[in-house]
């Protein structure tokens, strides 16, 4: 039992250090995530902390991948650019849902809106020495009037656009549509993400995104 405890103690110890030696000033923690992003078969350990601003902004967020090498634990990647604020999230609140991992992949979601909803999902894999977007999921629209889906698979550059319209009697809310689309050559990372500098027009539809 006293071994038990002794190698939980050191588990934990290391765990709370990494922690608190790379942790924001001021900052608190919002999330722990544990897996494998390299393929080395070595957990990762993703921080996700609140970093308040002031009571008009909310909390800005951070996330760092940390990676343990020996017995040390380093930074392998951090931003402040991936995860939206507390008060980005329109009426609904803080925009923020979870990050996960799953076969190797970073995942982080967000949801917010009014009447207007949206939803947006991020897909990131560890390549070229970055976490680079792989794959975007965005969906927007109004409750029992229309919805539209955007999948980018910034692998492969394929686009799929898809928009259904429930209530067809308002001429506003136009008709049902669907495209797709090849754009390849955007590369986007933890440190570049949301700043939607990037605007695509598609062809047939002239349906904006901005990624």
């Amino acid at each position: 039992m006293k071994t038990i405890f002794c190698f939980l103690f050191l588990v934990l110890g290391i765990s709370c250090f990494a922690q608190k030696e790379f942790q924001p000033k001021g900052s608190v923690i919002n999330e722990i995530i544990d897996g494998d992003l390299d393929g080395d078969r070595i957990p990762e350990k993703v921080i996700v902390y609140d970093i308040p601003i002031n009571e008009e902004s909310g909390n800005a967020r951070e996330i760092q991948i940390l990676k343990k090498v020996g017995n040390k634990w380093t930074v392998l990647e951090k931003s402040r650019n991936a995860i939206l604020g507390s008060k980005d999230g329109g009426v609904m609140g803080d925009p923020y849902v979870n990050t996960t991992i799953k076969n190797g992949i970073l995942i982080i979601k967000h949801y917010g809106g009014s009447s207007w909803r949206w939803a947006d999902t991020d897909k990131y894999r560890f390549q070229n020495r970055h976490f680079e977007l792989i794959g975007n999921l965005s969906e927007s629209g109004r409750v029992f009037e229309f919805w539209k889906t955007i999948d980018f698979n910034l692998s492969t550059g394929q686009i799929i656009y898809t928009k259904t319209v429930e209530n067809t009697k308002d001429p506003e809310n136009g008709k049902n549509e669907t495209e797709k689309y090849v754009k390849k050559g955007i590369k986007i990372n933890l440190q570049n993400r949301n700043d939607k500098s990037i605007k695509i027009i598609l062809p047939k539809t002239r349906q904006e995104i901005f990624i």
